[in-house]
C-alpha cells in the first residue's frame, strides 16, 4: 500500500519541475517527510520508470527502505526526469495527479 499522499507527491512533482528556484524548498519538502513516505516516494518514481511494475509496489517500498544510503533528497534530485517518472508512477498505479496539481497551482 502507497504510504503517501498523492497531495504530497504532486508537491514533490510541481517543486521538481521548479528545481531551478526552488531546489531548497523541495529538499526541505522531501527531508520533512517520514521514512515510509519517502520510501514510497522513491517506489513510485521507480514506478514510473520501469525499474518495477505496478503489482511490485510493496517489493519497490521494502528495497527503496533496505537500501537507503544516501539522503532521499539527493537521491531524487539526481534522477533525471524525476516529475515525469512520478507521474507516471502514480498513473500506473490508477492514481490521477491532475486534481492535486490544479488545486496546488490555484494556491501558488
Amino acid at each position: 500500500m502507497l504510504e503517501i499522499s498523492p497531495w504530497k507527491v504532486a508537491q514533490v512533482v510541481l517543486m521538481s519541475r521548479e528545481l531551478d528556484r526552488a531546489e531548497g524548498e523541495l529538499r526541505g519538502f522531501i527531508d520533512n517527510l517520514n521514512e515510509d513516505e519517502q520510501a514510497s516516494l522513491v517506489a513510485v518514481m521507480w514506478i514510473g520508470r520501469e525499474s518495477f511494475m505496478r503489482d511490485e509496489l510493496a517489493e519497490a517500498i521494502a528495497t527503496a527502505k533496505a537500501e537507503a544510503t544516501a539522503p532521499t533528497a539527493d537521491y531524487l534530485l539526481g534522477s533525471p526526469h524525476l516529475s515525469d517518472h512520478l507521474e507516471n508512477g502514480m498513473g500506473e498505479l490508477g492514481i490521477s495527479l491532475t486534481d492535486e496539481e490544479d488545486e496546488l497551482m490555484r494556491r501558488g
